[in-house]
């Protein structure tokens, strides 16, 4: 005999499960056996040459890092990562290697950088470089928590003299559409975001 199902009990049974999920949902974000994604904060002080880094609220880093020197100022404002790449060349200046490169405005980038002696000092075109250890952790930090749940905070003055500039487009560069170039060598694959 064929059993005949209501509107009412398939509303029932919806409900139900709605509930049972619910609960089994929030039991297991309480518990942690499913991490919950937290919120990242990246603070950036050009006055101290400081980084501070926390999670949810919580101081997880502080950093020493360089941004832009005279002539290149880094950028204030609030941002949020735009992409990630765990191997990068600067195609602008020399093939500069920049591990862990967090890019976060045009082509502007927290990255890691081998010139370790002048970190503490601006020194770099307008980037924000750290202790390549230092950027791997972040790296590590901002790709495990993600993207859009990280904010990245630039504020502070620029050396003396130097206005907050713009990246220069030079006659032969296509203007920034937003998405992330192609890998600088075929060998190296393409960024891992």
């Amino acid at each position: 005999m064929k059993k005949e199902f209501r509107a009412e009990d398939r509303h029932k049974r919806l409900y139900v499960g709605a509930f049972i999920y619910a609960l089994a949902l929030s039991l297991t974000l309480t518990t942690g056996s499913i991490p919950a994604l937290g919120s990242v904060l990246i603070s950036i002080n050009k006055n101290t040459q400081q980084m501070s880094v926390s999670v949810n609220g919580q101081p997880r880093y502080q950093f020493a890092v360089s941004t832009g020197r005279a002539g290149y100022g880094t950028p204030n404002g609030t941002y949020r990562p735009q992409w990630m790449a765990k191997r990068w060349f600067s195609k602008r200046y020399y093939n500069s290697p920049m591990p862990h490169s967090i890019f976060f405005h045009h082509g502007y980038a927290i990255h890691g950088s081998y010139e370790i002696r002048r970190l503490g000092g601006p020194a770099s075109h307008g980037c924000v470089r750290l202790h390549p250890n230092n950027a791997r952790a972040l790296f590590a930090l901002v790709q495990r928590e993600g993207m859009a749940a990280t904010t990245i905070v630039v504020h502070g003055s620029n050396p003396r003299g130097v206005q907050e500039q713009e990246p220069i487009q030079r006659s032969n560069e296509v203007p920034w559409d937003g998405r992330p170039p192609p890998a600088p060598f075929p060998f190296f694959g393409p960024p891992a975001y």
